[in-house]
């Protein structure tokens, strides 16, 4: 008996000493290369900080693109989805409250037109970003409320887009927040 535990608790030691100390030194390291050096990738407009490009914001103006809804209030500590299944009474409420919401502020889309990712929330709740498609859908009533044409707001939407991973490896995305300050800088 004495031959296996001396040797447990040295594998015990070490495997404290490299998962407790190494390993998260090694991987705030890694962290430091990083945009935001491990503390988050921050947003500035005029030297001054106005979000994380990775969380996700509530933007509730007409004249401002829509960010994807959150079950959880935007609040990146307490990150997660509502739970709630699809056919769940109260979910169905929230996404028909949702659409009806859109509906209103976009009078010109039909309800079968409106991409999901506009009225469902995302299992994190703080996804930033839309695809470009959710984006345009979002046009006519932003070119409505700020006086610009729907052409160069479409434009501003393509440039704003990031292709997938390598051209493969997931859909093209629009961040939403960095999207609407480009928005506030058109003249």
């Amino acid at each position: 008996m004495k031959n296996h535990i001396s040797p447990a608790i040295r594998l015990t030691l070490v495997l404290l000493v490299i998962l407790s100390v190494v390993y998260p030194l090694v991987i705030a390291g890694v962290a430091k290369l990083a945009p935001g050096q491990g503390k988050g990738e921050t947003v500035t407009v005029n030297g001054k900080v106005v979000g994380y490009a990775l969380v996700g914001q509530a933007f509730t103006e007409d004249r401002y693109f829509n960010s994807r809804p959150s079950a959880v209030g935007y609040k990146a500590d307490g990150s997660g989805g509502s739970n709630k299944g699809p056919s769940n009474p109260d979910y169905l409420k929230t996404v028909q409250a949702r659409i009806d919401t859109f509906l209103v502020h976009n009078p010109g889309v039909s309800k079968a037109n409106i991409p999901a990712e506009l009225v469902t929330a995302s299992g994190s709740g703080l996804d930033p970003d839309l695809s470009p498609e959710a984006a345009k859908i979002q046009i006519a009533r932003i070119a409505k409320a700020r006086g610009i044409s729907a052409e160069k707001l479409n434009q501003l939407v393509d440039e704003q887009a990031k292709d997938p991973l390598l051209g493969l490896f997931g859909p093209s995305t629009v961040n939403v927040l960095k999207l609407n300050i480009a928005l506030d800088e058109l003249k």
